[in-house]
C-alpha cells in the first residue's frame, strides 16, 4: 500500500464518517417535520419486524405535519401503534387510511436536550475523524519503518491527512451548528 493508497482510503472513509453523521442529525428532532424522523420506527408485518418505509409511504404534509399513507388497509392501526409507542414523542392521528402525525411544538428544555445531544453526535463523528487519522498516520510510519517511504514523505502525508481531517472536522461543525440553529428556531 502506497502513501497515495492511504490517503484515499483515508478520506474515503471519513467521507462515509460524514455521512454516517449526517443521517444520525436526521434523526434528532426539530420543531418541524421531517419524514426521515421516522426512519427509526419498525411495525410488525406479517410476525417481522420491519422498517416503516417498507410499509408505508411516509411524506409531509406541512411544515409541521408528517403523513403516512400505508399501502395495505389493515396496517393503519399497527403503524400508528408503533409512531407512539417510539421513543419520539409523536401521537399519531388516523383519518381513514392516512395517518397524521403532528409535531408538537418543542419545550425550551427539550430544544435544550435536543442541542445536547446534536453535540453529541458531533463530538462523536469527530472522534472518528480523528481516529482515522491517527489510523493512516500509524500505516504512513509503518511504511517508513518498511523503508518503503522516506521520512520527508511521511511528514507530507501526515500533513495531508491533517489537511483532510480539518476540513472534515470543520464540515462537523458546521452541520451541528446548523441543526442547533434549526433546532432552537421556534
Amino acid at each position: 500500500m502506497t502513501i497515495a493508497d492511504i490517503k484515499k482510503n483515508t478520506e474515503a472513509k471519513m467521507d462515509q464518517s460524514i455521512v454516517a453523521f449526517k443521517n444520525n442529525l436526521a434523526k434528532i428532532r426539530t420543531g418541524r417535520a421531517n419524514p426521515a424522523l421516522l426512519d427509526s420506527v419498525q411495525v410488525e408485518y406479517y410476525g417481522s419486524m420491519v422498517p416503516l418505509s417498507q410499509v408505508a409511504n411516509v411524506s409531509l404534509i406541512d411544515a409541521r405535519t408528517i403523513s403516512v399513507q400505508p399501502w395495505e388497509k389493515g396496517m393503519g392501526a399497527k403503524i400508528e401503534k408503533a409512531i407512539r409507542e417510539s421513543e419520539l414523542g409523536l401521537n399519531p392521528a388516523s383519518m381513514g387510511d392516512l395517518i397524521r402525525v403532528p409535531m408538537p411544538p418543542m419545550s425550551e428544555e427539550r430544544r435544550k436536550e435536543m442541542t445536547k445531544l446534536a453535540r453529541n453526535e458531533g463530538e462523536g463523528a469527530k472522534v472518528a475523524v480523528r481516529n482515522l487519522r491517527r489510523d493512516a498516520n500509524e500505516s504512513v510510519k509503518k511504511l517508513v519503518k518498511d523503508k518503503l517511504a522516506s521520512e520527508d514523505e511521511q511528514k507530507r502525508a501526515e500533513a495531508d491527512i491533517q489537511k483532510v481531517t480539518d476540513k472534515h472536522i470543520a464540515e462537523v461543525d458546521a452541520l451541528v451548528a446548523a441543526k442547533e440553529q434549526e433546532i432552537m428556531a421556534v
